[in-house]
């Protein structure tokens, strides 16, 4: 289970690694403050604000916390929010997908959808992971209808788990899908994909 940079792609959405390059398109898509409540950092105020927080990222990377990637829509080749791998543990073969954030014009779109399709099959497929963990704040019940709706199992609930912008102590809600329940969530995830407007 060896996490280096890769590309994924799909119909809507490519996941290329993260870097200074996409910085421009991801401050553009980033300026919306309904993307941030429940992130663990405000929205970027400047690009200075968002090279901060690219930098931070890669550094997280380089320290081998996290494998990032810049969410690019197919059709423009803009990046338009970004994703990672986190809580990373070869030994016990598994990962966490998380700190998603998309352009709010990309909202209800397959994108989103695609993006967590084409990283639980990295995982499950390449990686051989046996447990693909995900988590949100437990005020973010769209996320939370998000994850059930792509087969997400909920586990429970972590009390006062972090503390986030504005010194908020989250609650935090787990889920997981295991490597014995890729089987029947792929082929769902597929059907959801093709019913969309160019699906395949």
């Amino acid at each position: 289970m060896m996490l280096n940079p890769v590309t994924l792609t799909g119909n809507w959405a490519r996941l290329e690694p993260l870097s200074e390059n996409q910085l421009d398109d991801l401050f553009a898509a980033s300026q919306d403050e309904e993307i941030w409540p429940y992130m663990p950092v405000g929205m970027p105020r400047d690009l200075s604000e968002m090279r901060a927080w690219v930098n931070d990222t890669l550094d997280r990377q380089a320290r081998g916390e996290v494998l990032p990637f810049a969410i690019v829509e197919c059709a423009t080749g803009k990046a338009v929010g970004s994703t990672r791998y986190l809580d990373i543990s070869e030994k016990d073969r598994h990962v966490e997908i998380g700190y998603t954030w998309l352009g709010r014009a990309y909202w209800r779109t397959p994108i989103n959808t695609e993006c967590k399709y084409l990283l639980l099959r990295h995982a499950f497929e390449e990686l051989r992971c046996i447990r693909v963990q995900l988590k949100t704040d437990l005020r973010n019940v769209r996320s939370q209808r998000a994850i059930e709706r792509i087969g997400g199992v909920r586990e429970g609930v972590l009390r006062k788990a972090v503390i986030v912008q504005n010194d908020y102590q989250r609650w935090s809600v787990y889920y997981s899908i295991l490597d014995d329940e890729w089987p029947v969530v792929k082929p769902r995830l597929e059907e959801m994909l093709a019913r969309e407007p160019g699906g395949t």
